[in-house]
């Protein structure tokens, strides 16, 4: 669908004693991250990262120097470029969509991170068998919330992919991040609270023991509309609620754990749930 558009202006960085340019695509833009100084290419044409991936890049365990980290589901790379903030270890993304891997390798390359983040496109299925199994330290996965029979599907084949469980189920995502994680090694996810039995049932049917839970609120009074769960390969029972996380004060400013978080997010483009 995206193909054959003529290239816009690039954008140039300087670094050190590098300049970097890379091209905008027709209907691209350049975010900030709400992380120091980095930037991410994005389209609402095709995808916009929103604050479920900031929360999940938050929240996850991350060694601080070695070891690596496979993120399943990256779309335009949000989160590895979030995390390479936190951590000097390798990091890998996959996602199915080229038009998305395309726009995180170019954002990975503006940001000059070549180095630490490789993106590729991969049906998330076939990611052991190409990374290796028990290859990982940590795994994060912000998958489609939806299943793949849920609903309609947006006429946006993009978001449609972003959306339902289109190539790829809940079980497929859990047991990928499973298979790929080393014994004792972390793994994250964020999802909506309806389906929890369902996404703790899967952990533990392929070894991943539940370690940490919080659930995240628009504002006090209100029903939870996301959750962080973090889980460890064959670990053992101990599972923790954590506070709950809310977004917006009564009177829909954001809380003080909120702003610590975002920073100031007028310099920046987050889409909206």
């Amino acid at each position: 669908m995206m193909s054959g558009r003529k290239m816009m202006s690039g954008r140039k960085m300087m670094s050190g004693r590098k300049m970097i340019s890379v091209p905008l695509k027709e209907n691209e833009r350049m975010d900030y991250l709400p992380v120091r100084r980095l930037k991410i290419i994005q389209s609402e044409d095709v995808f916009v990262f929103s604050l479920d991936a900031i929360l999940l890049a938050q929240f996850t365990y991350l060694p601080l120097q070695k070891g690596k980290i496979m993120d399943l589901c990256t779309g335009n790379g949000a989160i590895p470029l979030m995390l390479s903030m936190r951590t000097k270890a390798r990091i890998d993304g996959v996602d199915i969509q080229h038009r998305l891997v395309d726009m995180a390798k170019r954002s990975v390359r503006f940001n000059q991170l070549a180095d630490q983040i490789d993106i590729r496109q991969l049906d998330v299925r076939d990611v052991p068998a190409v990374y290796g199994y028990g290859s990982y330290d940590v795994v994060t996965c912000n998958p489609p919330y939806l299943p793949g029979y849920a609903g309609q599907y947006n006429d946006n084949p993009h978001l449609a992919l972003a959306r339902h469980e289109l190539k790829g189920t809940l079980e497929d995502f859990v047991r990928v991040a499973g298979d790929i994680v080393r014994p004792r090694g972390k793994i994250a996810f964020v999802h909506r609270p309806a389906r929890m039995l369902e996404l703790l049932t899967l952990m533990r049917r392929y070894r991943l023991e539940p370690k940490r839970l919080r659930f995240v609120y628009p504002k006090p009074g209100r029903e939870a509309n996301m959750m962080l769960v973090e889980g460890m390969k064959d670990g053992s029972a101990d599972l923790r609620l954590l506070p709950p996380l809310f977004v917006y004060r009564e009177d829909d400013c954001y809380t003080q754990e909120m702003e610590q978080i975002l920073g100031d997010e007028s310099r920046w483009g987050m889409g909206r749930e």
